[in-house]
């Protein structure tokens, strides 16, 4: 029988789909991990690790893919994801040298445990695999780490004498012996690499780098010329040359090194000369000479980043993300644009599109620590201290040794009066960062916090003996504040305002000081002098306009907070004080016109929403005020006066059963809560449960007592049948408040009741 062409092409596209799909599992994965690797050679590190997790599911439980996944994430310095990979590859195939090896490096920079896991792993490949130098390099740092230099070097020598011309083992050597202090026996390393290796230029790089290092200019720059005599387009031998003679203030003869260097073949080296420029006051010559390189070559990434960085340094932000948007219309699985345009957002402002670029980037890199450190800033800047402190511990979790993280996290706890975990965080911190600055200032202030003086003291003196930096000034007026040196503390905290009289921390310790002379109008002249002489520093006006919003002062103090919000029109917590401030003058309807404002603006901003809420209330109009709530817990879910709150009304509008699920959650987020408990008993008096009113509505009036509370408790105890103690419960409230509209209702029950 004859077949028509059209059924044999037909059955011939069958036939060739049909093979395809019976392609072994074998084949795929080879297929992939061919793929991946050409990626991983370009650096196009987002497509391999696509072919490489194409490769791992054609064959889940080799080790192979892993291994790649996890050195792609490396080359993207997702650590914690790249770890996480490499570790699954040890796992599959505990005989992946390659995979144990670069395992093991990664942990042997962690603590201590790690370290001696790592030290355990680099063992297990040298049982296998007795001479690998990459394994006896591994062991040799791990022994470093754990206090054991000599044994360290031991190794090291081990591996020198199996590969003499290895140039990593000569490096960690001379590390080990610079570490015992053994100066000359690190030199002697590296000229020995240097010597046993003539044709190669990176040893007298390192040699130049040692002797740099150690100041000495010329032996330095002899070497550099030497590395650059073997090979002349050498870039780290130019860069290391341009460095020293930048260090030596040879500015013309450094300018030509840089020209040399960006004219490399290596794209990484373009951008050198511009940033150059741009280090030593040619801004304009550099951005133009970045913005040429980027038009002839729009895919190069580290050109862009530099364009992207110069720019806003001088201010041009717009500029900056246009770059970026454009980058990503061509790429959207561009992490690096998204991340940055994330970071240019969050500056202005933009925090749903900012978290909207971030999301993206974890769906390509679920470990990007940096991504989850800028969601942390946008929660900070919304407020949400709750999902701030999430994404922090998350940070911390990806990357141990993010100090801007950790820091963070501390003043947050410190916030919201956890000063014994703060100081626990920091003192967690890895050791190199223990004596930085960041981490020293705001673990005094824990310290403070939690009445170790004699500890902070120690340190702030430390501090102040290197530089009298403001905030250990501050720490200092704190203590002395402490011992009741009032006149100390004064003059410390007036050394911080002499230099910046804006600053309102100083200004609030200012405030401290004087209310605890028992001085407070003083201190609020003092306050008003200060404000005076910054009349455009919104951050004071507002402290102002806050304090004399206490003293009783509302004319002043609206005129302060005006002044404020006119300094900085996106200052929402002077604008909040205003609103209050309107309510407390009855003026609801301009309250809410600022409130809508900032709403509209701001849509997710709890604090407006709630204070809406409230001035609903007011107006009984609890069904607005209940939307309202709904709101913030969708911005907020763990917000617990809107949690309450919400019970509360709903319980009151008949809707006890789903009020109770919102006040059983606020029980269980705050059980020592006195205002829940008050909602949670009256939502179990709606629901008929009398008993279980009773228990929490005692135990809230034990907490913190109040005449509503006493009219909840006196109706639960007449339904749950003791009209006596109701009858005293209510006589009780009536002498605190007779005119809240519980009263009412209360003396209506027991009217009824005596019918």
């Amino acid at each position: 029988m004859k077949l028509k062409r059209s059924t044999v092409v037909i059955s011939l596209l069958v036939v060739l789909g049909l093979a395809g799909c019976s392609q072994s599992p074998e084949a795929k994965e080879a297929k992939y991990l061919e793929k991946g690797k050409k990626e991983f050679q370009k650096k196009n590190y987002p497509v391999a690790i696509l072919h490489f997790k194409n490769a791992m599911t054609a064959k889940p439980q080799d080790s192979e893919p892993y291994y790649q996944l996890g050195i792609s994430y490396l080359a993207l310095n997702d650590i914690q994801t790249g770890g996480g990979y490499l570790k699954r590859a040890t796992e599959l195939n505990p005989k992946h040298t390659a995979a144990q090896l670069r395992f093991a490096e990664l942990l042997a920079g962690g603590d201590k445990e790690n370290v001696e896991d790592a030290q355990q792993r680099a063992l297990k490949v040298l049982s296998v695999l007795p001479d690998d130098v990459g394994a006896l390099d591994v062991l040799a740092v791990t022994e470093l780490r754990l206090g054991e230099p000599e044994s360290a070097e031991q190794h090291l020598q081990q591996a020198l004498h199996k590969s003499p011309g290895h140039l990593q083992t000569s490096i960690t050597l001379a590390q080990v012996r610079l570490a015992r202090k053994d100066v000359a026996g690190a030199e002697q390393a590296l000229k020995q690499a240097a010597e046993l290796s003539p044709k190669l230029p990176d040893p007298r790089v390192y040699l130049g780098g040692f002797y740099m290092a150690q100041g000495k200019m010329a032996e330095a720059e002899q070497e550099y010329r030497r590395a650059l005599a073997i090979d002349p387009k050498n870039g780290s031998a130019l860069l290391s040359l341009a460095a020293l003679q930048t260090k030596q203030g040879q500015m013309d003869q450094a300018e030509q090194t840089y020209r040399q260097i960006s004219a490399l073949p290596d794209k990484q080296y373009r951008p050198m000369h511009a940033l150059f420029q741009f280090r030593n006051g040619k801004r304009d010559e550099a951005i133009k000479e970045l913005e040429k390189l980027n038009a002839a070559d729009s895919s190069d990434r580290n050109v862009r980043t530099e364009l992207v960085s110069a720019y806003l340094s001088v201010n041009r932000p717009s500029d900056a993300e246009k770059l970026l948007t454009a980058a990503l219309k061509k790429n959207r699985l561009d992490t690096d644009a998204l991340m940055q345009r994330a970071s240019i957002y969050l500056d202005s402002g933009k925090y749903t599109e900012a978290q909207t670029d971030l999301n993206q980037v974890l769906h390509y890199q679920s470990g990007s620590a940096q991504a989850h450190y800028l969601l942390s800033r946008i929660s900070r800047a919304k407020g949400d201290s709750a999902l701030q402190q999430q994404e922090l511990g998350q940070v911390l979790q990806l990357k141990p040794d993010y100090l801007a993280a950790r820091v963070d996290m501390a003043e947050l706890l410190l916030k919201n009066n956890a000063a014994q975990s703060a100081l626990q965080l920091l003192d967690e911190a890895p050791e190199n960062q223990k004596q930085n600055l960041a981490v020293i200032v705001p673990r005094n202030w824990a310290l403070i916090a939690l009445g170790r003086f004699t500890d902070a003291r120690r340190d702030v003196d430390r501090i102040l003996a290197a530089a009298p930096i403001p905030e250990a000034l501050l720490q200092d007026a704190s203590l002395k504040l402490a011992q009741k040196d009032y006149a100390g503390a004064r003059a410390e905290v007036e050394k911080v305002l002499g230099k910046n009289p804006g600053d309102v921390r100083a200004l609030s310790a200012l405030l401290q000081i004087y209310a605890a002379q028992k001085q407070v109008p003083a201190g609020l002249q003092k306050l008003r002098e200060y404000a005076a002489k910054e009349p455009s520093a919104a951050p004071v006006q507002e402290l102002l306009g806050q304090v004399l919003l206490q003293s009783g002062d509302r004319a002043g103090a609206r005129q302060a907070l005006n002044a404020a919000v006119a300094a900085s029109p996106a200052l929402l917590t002077a604008d909040l004080l205003l609103s209050q401030l309107d309510v407390m003058e009855g003026k609801q309807d301009d309250a809410r016109k600022r409130l809508a404002g900032i709403v509209s603006a701001h849509p997710a901003n709890v604090p407006a929403r709630q204070m809406t809420a409230l001035i609903d209330i007011g107006d009984g109009k609890n069904a607005a005020a209940i939307e309202q709530y709904r709101k913030v817990l969708e911005l907020d879910p763990k917000n617990i006066d809107a949690m309450n709150n919400l019970a509360y009304l709903l319980a009151d509008g008949k809707q006890a059963d789903e009020a109770l699920k919102y006040a059983q959650m606020a029980k269980q987020l705050s059980p020592e809560n006195a205002a829940v408990d008050d909602t949670l008993g009256w939502t179990y008096y709606q629901k008929g449960l009398y008993q279980l009113a009773v228990t929490h509505l005692e135990s809230a009036g034990a907490r913190q007592d109040n005449a509503r509370r006493r009219y909840h408790l006196a109706m639960a105890y007449l339904k749950a049948g003791d009209p006596v103690r109701g009858r005293q419960a209510l006589n009780q409230a009536l002498k605190m408040d007779p005119n809240i509209p519980e009263s009412r209702v209360a003396q209506q029950a027991f009217g009824s009741a005596g019918k």
